[in-house]
């Protein structure tokens, strides 16, 4: 896969940069169904965001902790996973947070 300028090898990319956006990324995602950790390190990639599960899943512990996704273990056969979905807590955060990004980005590409 062709690397892009937001992969975090490049020296130029600050990690904590990118870390509210993959936030409220996954956060948008759990608002529209659930996700879980495979899934989310696949979508994120798609976008150039290349993170290791040992990156993902204390993202998802610490918006589980603010109460914005919560989280069920599933069994499917002998196997399981971790589903995430997002509160009407998380909901409403999402909510406000696309008020801000919105004026942002109106911001950020003013006069261009």
């Amino acid at each position: 896969m062709p690397k892009t300028k937001t992969d975090y090898d490049d020296p130029a990319v600050d990690r904590d940069l990118y870390s509210g956006l993959m936030r409220l990324h996954i956060l948008h995602h759990a608002a529209e169904g659930p996700i879980f950790g495979l899934g989310m390190l696949e979508e994120l990639a798609r976008h150039g965001y290349r993170i290791s599960p040992g990156t993902l899943y204390p993202l998802l512990h610490r918006l589980e902790k603010k109460r914005y996704i919560t989280a069920k273990l599933q069994r499917d056969g002998k196997s399981r996973r971790t589903v995430y979905r997002a509160t009407p807590l998380g909901r409403k955060a999402l909510a406000a947070a696309k008020i801000k990004v919105r004026e942002f980005i109106a911001e950020l590409f003013e006069g261009e």
